[in-house]
């Protein structure tokens, strides 16, 4: 079938290469080229759902931060017992025991305009698209390349490893109107699920999800206890940064491309904003009641799942 303006064009060639003097034949060909003329205006340039949908992704995403104020006030290093029972001590490789920590709380808050909708694990793990992996610790499923929590030494270029293996996105505190975003709604995502029984993880535009420094692998270690070498006495920064790229290896699903070519579990409207972090002094013999801002918080005999 020929489009608007072909037949357009042909009905004024038709027009001009009528012979003798037929008015009823040309005036009939001039006005098919003036309904059609008007059909094409009134129909404008045609954006079909698929489009439709491409634009409202690109122009309404989420755009996950880092929260270095409570980094900065949630943080302790001191002494205590780790159970071999802790699913961070088994999932870290880490020799149960007396052991000396930094423990930590990250908030990540979503400023975008548009959710991270991540759903139910379940359903990612059975498409297999490499966002989830198995905790058999846990009978749940953890969400890979969240967060990557790191230990730096001014000077070295090699950080230490937090015990931290996976995650589970909730919308658990509405963001503070100062960071900027939109006003937070109704939470919408609750549920991390299980195996088999179904969730709804993500983070809605105007939430932030966090992780109490309790939770189960909020922290490094600092004696060698996870393979890693000792952690000197001194200075150090604790680096976060959320959905951090990465390069993905053989037979991995690469989701999102940033402009440096590397990749992205979640989509963002910026990746230039995902790092928080905080100076921080590790002393040589912390106590059990530790140093930080958090000195003197509570321990724990089990350890909350996330």
């Amino acid at each position: 079938m020929l489009g608007p303006l072909k037949q357009i064009r042909k009905a004024l060639r038709s027009y001009a290469t009528s012979k003798g003097d037929n008015t009823v034949k040309k005036n009939s060909l001039v006005l098919l080229a003036i309904l059609l003329l008007v059909s094409v205006v009134a129909l404008g340039p045609q954006v079909g759902p698929t489009r439709a949908a491409a634009v409202r992704i690109q122009t309404d995403l989420p755009d996950l931060i880092v929260r270095s104020d409570v980094l900065r006030n949630h943080w302790l290093v001191r002494i205590e017992d780790l159970p071999a029972s802790f699913c961070s001590v088994e999932e870290g490789n880490i020799t149960p025991g007396i052991r000396k920590l930094v423990r930590f709380t990250v908030t990540t808050p979503n400023v975008g305009t548009g959710d991270i909708s991540v759903g139910d694990p379940n359903d990612h793990i059975a498409a297999g698209d490499g966002l989830f992996e198995l905790a058999t610790c846990h009978n749940h499923y953890h969400f890979r390349h969240y967060a990557l929590y790191e230990l730096i030494e001014p000077g070295n270029p090699v950080p230490w490893k937090a015990a931290k293996r996976g995650f589970c996105m909730l919308d658990t505190d509405p963001n503070p109107q100062w960071l900027g975003g939109p006003i937070p709604g109704q939470p919408q995502y609750r549920n991390c699920g299980a195996v088999g029984i179904p969730g709804n993880q993500g983070i809605s535009a105007g939430w932030s999800d966090t992780y109490n420094l309790h939770l189960g692998g909020q922290y490094f270690v600092l004696d060698g206890g996870d393979g890693q070498p000792p952690v000197p006495e001194g200075t150090y920064i604790i680096r976060i940064t959320v959905n951090p790229p990465f390069v993905a290896g053989p037979g991995e699903p690469c989701p999102h491309v940033d402009t440096n070519g590397f990749c992205h579990q979640l989509p963002e409207s910026n990746y230039e904003n995902n790092v928080g972090e905080v100076t921080i002094y590790i002393p040589n013999r912390p106590g059990r009641s530790g140093v930080g801002p958090e000195k003197g918080s509570p321990h724990l005999n089990a350890e909350p799942v996330d």
